[in-house]
């Protein structure tokens, strides 16, 4: 006897969407992470010279921004991703998947990229932006070789982004 496959539910299965807006939420809440923990640290040792030295205050809120853009990083993966998960439409009374598993791996992929990168790059901001600053208030000549450091940190948030952007092109496929 032969049996009748289904093969909507091998190629788009109805948890393909789960991984998909499973990585927009991995990119945006870890990049997010990592921009907190990079704003807070930063902001102690922002906070512990500025007593010392108010007038470096200025210069000192550089590592806050870097950290605040790889926070926009993982939104705009987010974003990305989430607008190419496709809802499945009505034919003949019956949902049709639009949204593939490959997609939906991709996307996942995509944004566990970014999200991990944006988290480390915020923990390395974080770190070089306190001990940075807080040497900028003992030696002001210190600050081009901070702002190397941040900029080399902040490059670790942008691979994820690139990397994220590559996953996010993948084909996704069509669902038989």
């Amino acid at each position: 006897m032969a049996t009748i496959v289904d093969l909507h539910s091998f190629a788009c299965p109805a948890s393909a969407p789960f991984f998909g807006y499973l990585g927009a939420a991995a990119a945006m809440s870890l990049a997010n992470l990592g921009a907190a923990y990079g704003t807070a640290k930063s902001g102690t040792g922002i906070s512990g010279m500025g007593v010392g030295r108010p007038d470096l205050v200025m210069k000192a809120l550089i590592p806050v921004v870097m950290a605040g853009v790889v926070g926009i990083y993982g939104l705009i993966i987010a974003v990305i991703i989430s607008t190419k998960i496709k809802a499945p439409v009505l034919e003949n009374g019956s949902p049709h998947p639009q949204y593939t598993i490959f997609a939906g791996a991709a996307h996942l992929a995509s944004g566990l990229a970014g999200g991990f990168s944006g988290l480390a790059a915020g923990v390395a901001i974080g770190i070089v932006g306190d001990v940075g600053t807080r040497a900028l208030g003992q030696q002001p000549k210190l600050f081009v070789g901070m702002i190397l450091i941040l900029i080399f940190a902040e490059a670790l948030g942008l691979y994820g982004l690139i990397v994220a952007l590559i996953f996010s092109a993948a084909s996704p496929g069509t669902c038989p």
